[in-house]
């Protein structure tokens, strides 16, 4: 069985990576799965636990880094995130297409560590800086020197897109999905 292909999907902070995933999943049935990620932050509101994320402890999180189980981690505005490698490989070895949904240094991570011809990276672009801070505070769950925090990096991270195969702008969500999944049929198809 054919190994399957491992897709980033990364941008700033705010910039609708995890609606632009809910769409595409949504839609197409490309034999996707979706990586669930790890972290120390508490649950947003409608979001759910082996779903959105695996909410731990620190104490856990930290057992995972020992144990060397982790595609890419970070600690971010007092919070630790990272990608389970052991799952992602067994869904990969399946043959199944795993879909990573991850920040930008969690990206470069990703793409240092997994090198093979089955990896996808897409860099997903707000319109501009001003369509970033206002997503973000539409969120209504951050500080404002949280928000400023994001935005600041944010800013920063545009700059990175050289290091993806693809970039997208989402200026409507619905486009964004649209364009995203031509690009993963002809990954697929390639991929066969």
């Amino acid at each position: 069985m054919k190994k399957g292909l491992l897709i980033i999907l990364s941008g700033p902070s705010g910039v609708g990576k995890g609606t632009v995933r809910k769409e595409i999943m949504s839609r197409h049935k490309l034999q996707l799965d979706y990586s669930i990620s790890m972290t120390t932050r508490e649950p947003r509101a409608k979001e759910t636990d082996g779903v959105d994320y695996y909410f731990v402890s620190e104490e856990q999180f930290k057992e995972n880094i020992a144990k060397g189980n982790f595609l890419e981690w970070a600690e971010f505005v007092g919070h630790y995130y990272g990608t389970p490698k052991d799952k992602v490989e067994a869904l990969r070895n399946m043959g199944r297409n795993v879909f990573l949904e991850i920040e930008i240094n969690g990206a470069t991570q990703v793409m240092e560590q997994v090198k093979d011809p089955g990896v996808v990276s897409i860099f997903l672009m707000p319109p501009s800086i001003d369509a970033l801070e206002k997503r973000i505070r539409k969120r209504k769950s951050e500080s404002e020197d949280i928000i400023q925090e994001r935005l600041t990096k944010g800013e920063k991270e545009m700059s990175m897109t050289k290091n993806y195969d693809y970039v997208v702008l989402n200026d409507r969500i619905e486009r964004a999905a649209d364009e995203i999944i031509s690009i993963l049929l002809k990954k697929v198809q390639e991929n066969k």
